[in-house]
């Protein structure tokens, strides 16, 4: 069995690979082909918003499950 620590540290991986693939698989054609339409909110199209809006989360989402586990 595994200390304590190295657990915590296992399972920080396991959460941070698992959130890697989520945004992997959000990022991929057929989620960002249905964000690809001629509309725009606030003038900026609606594909740039998905994206800007996937890359914060996944930026706010790391820096969450590093500091939750240190």
């Amino acid at each position: 069995m595994l200390p304590p620590t190295e657990q915590a540290e296992q399972r920080r991986g396991q959460r941070l690979l698992f959130l890697a693939i989520l945004f992997f698989v959000l990022l991929n054609f057929p989620l960002l082909a249905s964000a690809d339409v001629d509309g725009r909110l606030g003038g900026v199209p609606v594909l740039y918003l998905y994206v800007l809006a996937l890359w914060v989360l996944v930026v706010a989402l790391t820096g969450y499950l590093v500091r939750k586990s240190a």
